[in-house]
């Protein structure tokens, strides 16, 4: 039977700025520790989740979690008051109240070595990884690119990639011919800016823009989107099972059941 003891709160940041850098975060990223809580609090429950919604924050108020760990950071960008009538002020109300932290790595565990878009690559296929933007210092970045060991038709790669991701449905811009895909640039959640400058025969992320869509065709490369959080999500409990391996016994970590992309398909 597994015992939960706690742990303290930086033991826990510590350790999750091990596991992905923030140094590897984009520097337009608001990364770490966001909600450090005015009474300090040992942990005891770690909540996982992509978007820190109202829904959410109930949800690790119910479950007991002590912190959650958000993907997308909240506070990305300055608030000039909290108003009680919007939902997002009310979350950050709700979470200050419940002196709740919250900690979100984003593009640091994008970057990093086995983080999200290395997750997302073995969803392509086998082959050469590579990363499109690497850092000045070590092997992170982000966007990778895949070189497959076998080529593969348009249709095969969008049915594999929707295997993976457990998805009825990705919306595909397709090349002039009917060529065999043998590059696959990809990014999770929006990634038109990684994309840049790189040449692959089809581009795999989670939305991109109308005019950008045409400009990859016209070069005669194929676009595969999934939206946006559908490319980060899966890797949540990789995540978990990581965090627990570095943690040890001693917190029970878990991904949250409400979280869900926004996007429906009728």
């Amino acid at each position: 039977m597994c015992i939960i003891t706690s742990m303290k709160l930086q033991s826990i940041i510590q350790t999750l700025e091990n596991i992905a850098p923030l140094s590897y975060a984009e520097e337009w990223d608001n990364v770490g520790l966001l909600l450090n809580p005015l009474r300090p609090r040992n942990v005891k429950k770690i909540l996982l989740t992509i978007d820190l919604t109202e829904a959410v924050a109930d949800e690790a108020t119910i479950t007991k979690a002590d912190l959650i760990m958000a993907y997308h950071p909240i506070l990305f960008r300055p608030a000039n008051r909290l108003n009680a009538d919007n939902a997002y002020d009310r979350t950050i109300m709700k979470l200050i109240q419940k002196n709740m932290a919250v900690y979100s790595p984003h593009t640091a565990l994008d970057a990093v070595i086995g983080g999200v878009n290395d997750w997302l690559a073995d969803g392509v296929g086998e082959g050469e990884v590579s990363v499109l933007h690497p850092h000045e210092h070590g092997d992170a970045g982000q966007g990778r690119l895949v070189k497959l060991k076998r080529p593969v038709k348009l249709a095969t790669l969008s049915q594999r990639i929707k295997k993976y991701l457990g998805l009825k449905t990705v919306r595909i811009a397709k090349a002039g011919n009917d060529a065999s895909i043998h590059t696959v640039a990809l990014c999770a959640g929006a990634g038109t800016e990684a994309f840049e400058g790189i040449k692959a025969d089809c581009y795999l992320t989670g939305e991109m823009s109308h005019h950008n869509i045409l400009a990859i065709k016209q070069r005669g490369s194929s676009v595969i989107l999934c939206e946006h959080t559908n490319t980060e999500r899966g890797y949540l409990p990789v995540f978990r099972n990581i965090l627990q391996k570095a943690l040890g016994n001693g917190v029970d970590i878990s991904v949250s059941e409400i979280d869900s992309d926004p996007i429906k398909f009728n």
